[in-house]
């Protein structure tokens, strides 16, 4: 139904449901001209419409069942239906927009393939059959047979008799020279190449063993001596502190004596991390012990003799004592420490 250019009281046939109500917005928004083209929301509507999918997949269908059901008459060589079937599924192949209509392009064209592989094999089947007796007549009339005239044996046993002249395999060598290509004879460019077995090469391996076991042999010892070696240096480390304790106790024993005053080197904090180590084997060994005052501060004091011997029955309890720079700094400045109590074990001598 045509419509006036420019009018917008007529209307034309009206659709149902969401695509004929976008088109009439479509429409009245061009101001009424007719013959536009599809906008993208009508090629929406066609790849949604339920109606136009149900007839592609019909189609495709019906293409299936005629390629099944008329496979004989399509393998006829003279039979062009096959190219008729590929064609229309071209055409449909245009309007596939779902995963189900591809789905049967594909079992299509599986059923087109495997019917027109079939149909090549039976074109050629006549062309590759080989006759051996056609071949032979054949070679030997370009040899150049010259046979009998008198016909009898032809009547006795069928065969024909005659003789080949002496450049006959010749012929056939020169014709079937060009289908060939020759490869160069082998020579050797130094001379000819015995194949013999290399001479054995000398086995220093023995010799490497026995370097690599005497250096097995010395690293173990050397270790031992430098274990033994740090072990004497730390025992007499813990002996030279222990007896700075018993000085500072035997002055005033009534005075006790600070942990961490004891311990804190406030020029080095090296030195303040050993001497809280080698304090530490005083207390495991029995010859020291800590408690804590009042105002729960730790201090340290000699064990006597006959007091509580090396691992006796006297309960104790292991704890463990964390320091770090900023803390180290921190407990100076709290215990106003401004000399060592444990000198440096090089500052003795001097």
């Amino acid at each position: 139904m045509k419509r006036a250019r420019g009018s917008s009281d007529e209307e034309g046939p009206r659709q149902n449901g969401p695509a004929g109500r976008r088109r009439g917005d479509q429409q009245q928004s061009n101001g009424g001209d007719d013959d536009s083209a599809l906008g993208p929301a009508d090629l929406q509507d066609d790849d949604n419409d339920p109606g136009l999918r149900r007839e592609i997949r019909s189609k495709y269908r019906d293409l299936i069942n005629s390629v099944q059901q008329n496979r004989e008459d399509m393998l006829s060589p003279a039979n062009n239906k096959l190219t008729e079937v590929l064609e229309q599924a071209n055409k449909l192949f245009k309007d596939v927009r779902q995963a189900r209509e591809a789905a049967l392009d594909a079992q299509l064209l599986v059923v087109a393939t495997d019917l027109g592989k079939e149909k090549a094999s039976q074109l050629f089947a006549e062309g590759t059959a080989f006759d051996p007796a056609t071949f032979a007549e054949h070679l030997l009339s370009f040899m150049g047979l010259n046979r009998l005239e008198d016909g009898e044996e032809e009547q006795n046993g069928g065969a024909v008799d005659g003789y080949l002249p002496q450049d006959a395999w010749h012929r056939v060598a020169r014709r079937a020279e060009c289908c060939f290509r020759t490869a160069p004879s082998f020579h050797y460019m130094m001379g000819s190449f015995h194949a013999e077995p290399p001479p054995p090469k000398q086995r220093i391996e023995r010799q490497r063993k026995e370097s690599s076991k005497e250096a097995k042999r010395i690293m173990p010892t050397q270790l031992k001596k430098m274990e033994q070696s740090h072990q004497e240096a730390t025992e007499k480390e813990v002996e030279r502190i222990l007896g700075y304790l018993k000085s500072y106790y035997q002055d005033d024993p009534t005075s006790p004596i600070s942990y961490y005053e004891f311990v804190i080197d406030p020029n080095s904090f090296s030195r303040t991390v050993e001497n809280i180590f080698h304090t530490s084997f005083l207390i495991r060994d029995g010859l020291a012990r800590m408690y804590l005052d009042n105002a729960k501060l730790p201090y340290i004091a000699p064990v006597e003799e006959g007091e509580v011997e090396a691992g006796g029955s006297y309960s104790r309890k292991q704890c463990i004592i964390s320091i770090s720079p900023k803390m180290w700094k921190e407990l100076i400045d709290a215990f106003d420490i401004r000399d060592t109590m444990i000198q440096p074990p090089n500052t003795e001598n001097e």
